[in-house]
């Protein structure tokens, strides 16, 4: 069985979930023997990630596996894509771009031609991904297309009607997640057309399926839920971090967006400090409501308490969870939430929200609605001031985290597979 993978992130370039699930789903698919045409955006193109190496060039004939697969071939498509974009960044990108190529252009340096390559907006963007999804789909030999999230809905269906074959779209998030109510109209179309044109769809948790049947009209026996994983950790390489501490420190580690509730762990974080003082509140990541976050931590009297790492990667974010005393995960709306379990497997304690798709699946951490900063605080404050909690959260939820694997969650994928080719198959 070979399947033709459209995806937008991926290891070294990562900023979110979709790509440490994309890596670990991967992975685990060609342990399994699971063949992968894998295609993705060139500005990921030509970098290491480990023994990972994206390669390939649109419209290339063949192609060899990067180092380390197996089963996997990487295929790429000239493309400013790029892990969650959206209108305005990709407008701000454009022209920043575009600034610096007149620049040099002035100044008789050589410059990139990459400003070439964008639309005129994201949309275009998109559809330039499928245009070139299907020129590669027609040097390539498969039996089924798998899309991650709504910027390749277009080139799957594109693809499938190009080729003949079904197509699954795997859910890793949603507008509604990303936006609240506050939806852009064009990206829920997208995502609608993709969701109904699709054989199956694949969503991350139970959460996410109720969320798609409530907003997007999909009947429930359309979509099957393969819960995400945690790759095992066996490295333990230095780190920019210094590992030496004075007094506790509670971790929020995502994006610093509405999606993921920044404003409600400050505004937990200056309960905590009423009531312990011997704490720091660590925030790593970055996003839109970043500003807005460090004016709200000084606006409450605890800006020396809230301290923010930037974007971290690798054994920075590694170090991160081990400096930890809690992890916090008040996310809105969190289709699963991968960093908790990540967490959890590090010997890090963790309090997510109840609005999360992780918290349907694990029994060792603690729960709260994300906009009860009272009883968030006052969990925090138990974790941190009775240490046999601490423990017993930190053993039983280690245990737990490694129950998850990705050859699970890969398996059940093949299982996606094989009843969508024998469904069309017989009708």
């Amino acid at each position: 069985m070979k399947t033709f993978m459209l995806g937008w992130e991926f290891p070294p370039f990562i900023s979110g979930g979709l790509g440490t699930a994309c890596y670990g789903l991967t992975k685990a698919m060609d342990r399994l023997g699971i063949e992968v045409i894998f295609v993705l955006p060139k500005v990921h193109a030509s970098h290491s990630a480990g023994n990972v190496k994206i390669i390939g060039s649109p419209g290339a004939v063949g192609g060899m596996p990067s180092a380390g697969f197996k089963n996997i071939k990487f295929r790429t498509i000239v493309s400013q894509l790029s892990p969650y974009l959206d209108a305005e960044s990709y407008h701000y990108n454009k022209m920043r771009l575009s600034r610096e190529h007149s620049q040099k252009k002035s100044a008789g340096l050589k410059h990139s031609g990459d400003i070439d390559n964008y639309g005129r907006n994201i949309f275009d963007e998109v559809h330039n991904y499928a245009d070139k999804a299907v020129e590669i789909a027609q040097t390539e030999e498969f039996d089924i297309i798998h899309a991650h999230d709504w910027m390749t809905y277009p080139a799957a269906i594109a693809v499938s009607q190009a080729s003949g074959r079904p197509f699954v779209v795997h859910v890793h998030s949603t507008e509604f997640d990303r936006s609240g109510e506050n939806i852009n109209q064009t990206v829920y179309d997208i995502e609608r057309q993709g969701m109904h044109a699709a054989a199956k769809v694949i969503t991350v948790s139970n959460y996410t399926k109720s969320l798609i049947v409530r907003h997007y009209g999909l009947a429930p026996e359309k979509i099957e839920v393969v819960h995400n994983a945690v790759e095992p950790d066996d490295d333990n390489s230095s780190s920019a971090f210094n590992g030496n501490k004075t007094g506790k420190i509670v971790l929020f580690l995502g994006r610093i967006t509405m999606q993921k509730g920044p404003e409600y762990f400050v505004a937990a974080a200056k309960k905590v400090l009423d009531v312990i003082q011997d704490v720091k509140f660590v925030m790593v990541g970055d996003g839109d409501m970043m500003r807005r976050t460090i004016e709200l931590a000084a606006q409450l009297g605890i800006g020396h308490k809230v301290l923010f790492a930037g974007f971290l990667r690798g054994d920075d974010v590694k170090k991160a969870y081990q400096m930890a005393d809690l992890y916090v995960m008040p996310s809105v709306s969190e289709p699963f939430g991968i960093s908790s379990l990540e967490a959890m497997s590090r010997n890090v304690p963790v309090l997510i929200s109840k609005q999360s798709g992780v918290a349907e699946t694990v029994v060792h951490a603690l729960k709260v609605d994300f906009w009860d900063v009272n009883e968030m605080a006052n969990k925090i404050v138990a974790v941190l001031k009775r240490p046999p909690l601490h423990a017993t959260l930190c053993r039983n939820g280690f245990s737990e985290a490694h129950k998850f694997r990705w050859e699970d969650s890969a398996i059940k994928v093949r299982k996606v597979y094989e009843d969508t080719l024998a469904f069309c198959s017989a009708t």
